[in-house]
């Protein structure tokens, strides 16, 4: 499978590029930095750290597109929703990685995946996906006797709060709930707040140092807790996930995907 890697001039573009490099099953079909980027022009193997791959760094989207079966995606939201678009012309794969989705860039999402084979996730890891499953049967399990806490930490310069995976978390106990979260969710609390309202799925948000992710999600209940965590310690496994959605992603129909379908979840 021909995949390209946009963002390539980030840290995790080039994880990027080096998990693709790694991987069997695919090659590294074109790589594209934003305009202006000391990326462009380089060889997308020695921006990663690689051996030389042949693939130069371009700011040419609609070619490398064009040339490829699918594409990494962990940028921005403008920069998301325009490949998707690009995406759904090609009709190709398109992993979308990006934190920070506003309800208007899920809506562009959804209408590209009428053409494309997208794979969105707030954190592509194994091991947050199969949290965020015992997130949803433990929660559809336990009644409103049981409070909903969802503390992350990231490094300091993580630029969206709650985190995606801390939505992702977030969306699982309320569908093991069967609640929406848009009406549960409590993301701040400052002053006086009043005693907690039955029912609230609540967000805390932690930043600093150089933490690649770090979330847990506790049930407080009557005499007793149940807390489920995941550690990050390698952005490389977000990387890997994304190439591993791709490859699942090859063969299926035009849609909106999640990791969940693409671990059998």
């Amino acid at each position: 499978m021909r995949l390209a890697v946009v963002g390539a001039g980030g840290r995790m573009g080039r994880m990027l590029i080096r998990a693709v490099a790694e991987a069997e099953g695919c090659t590294l079909s074109g790589v594209v930095a934003r305009e202006g980027s000391p990326a462009l022009g380089q060889d997308a193997g020695a921006l990663a750290g690689l051996p030389p791959l042949g693939v130069a760094v371009s700011d040419d989207p609609l070619t490398v597109f064009a040339a490829t079966d699918g594409v990494l995606d962990f940028t921005t939201p403008a920069a998301t929703t325009f490949f998707a678009e690009l995406a759904a012309q090609a009709r190709i794969v398109h992993v979308v990685g990006t934190t920070g989705l506003a309800d208007a860039d899920i809506a562009k999402l959804i209408a590209a995946a009428h053409h494309a084979r997208i794979v969105r996730s707030g954190n592509m890891s194994l091991g947050v996906n199969l949290l965020a499953g015992l997130v949803r049967k433990v929660a559809a399990a336990l009644d409103q006797d049981f409070d909903i806490e969802i503390v992350e930490m990231h490094h300091r310069m993580k630029v969206d709060a709650p985190s995606g995976t801390a939505l992702l978390l977030g969306e699982a106990a309320a569908e093991g709930r069967g609640v929406s979260l848009a009406e549960t969710r409590v993301s701040t609390r400052d002053g006086h707040t009043g005693a907690r309202r039955p029912g609230d799925i609540g967000f805390a948000t932690l930043r600093g140092g150089t933490v690649v992710g770090d979330h847990s999600v506790t049930f407080a209940g009557p005499g007793e807790r149940i807390t489920i965590s995941h550690h990050a310690e390698d952005r490389a496994i977000f990387a890997r996930g994304a190439v591993r959605a791709a490859l699942w992603a090859h063969d299926k129909p035009p849609g909106l995907y999640g990791m969940a379908d693409v671990l059998g979840l």
